[in-house]
């Protein structure tokens, strides 16, 4: 997760920057090769454009995408949390210490952090909900939304 103190300006993308990181997005393990290949480019051209987009922070990360049930993580929730004014920047340092978060986003409306946590079962996202984030200071409160199906849009 960047740094909200960082500068966040737009990169100029072309069709070919989009194709290149549709490829990518599609299969992160692909190689420079199939990438030029599937883009119509060479792969020099390739190999230039992927240095380009990591070097300008467009491209961030390789990752792998791991099925949460599949590796033992079969409950989901959304869980949204309301703070004390002043406290996003302590508050964020915390929530990354916590494994079961799978992702974390500064909101704004009713609440002002919506959080995905992954759980082995019911009792542990229980336990990461009541006892990790309800304690952390700077929480007013939360709530939490079960997720029942997860469905993959890429």
């Amino acid at each position: 997760m960047a740094n909200e103190d960082e500068n966040h300006e737009s990169v100029l993308l072309d069709r070919v920057d989009r194709e290149i990181l549709a490829e990518l997005t599609r299969d992160g393990r692909m190689s420079v090769t199939q990438v030029a290949e599937n883009v119509h480019i060479s792969r020099a051209h390739a190999y230039a454009r992927i240095n380009r987009l990591t070097q300008e922070g467009v491209l961030t990360k390789f990752t792998a995408v791991v099925d949460p049930v599949k590796s033992g993580r079969k409950s989901s929730a959304y869980v949204t949390l309301k703070c004390k004014q002043h406290s996003w920047r302590e508050l964020r340092e915390e929530l990354r210490k916590v494994p079961e978060i799978e992702h974390i986003a500064l909101v704004g409306g009713d609440f002002d952090v919506i959080l995905l946590v992954r759980g082995i079962d019911n009792s542990d996202l229980r336990r990461i909900v009541f006892d990790q984030l309800q304690s952390m200071p700077g929480v007013i409160g939360t709530q939490t939304f079960l997720v029942f199906e997860d469905l993959d849009t890429r």
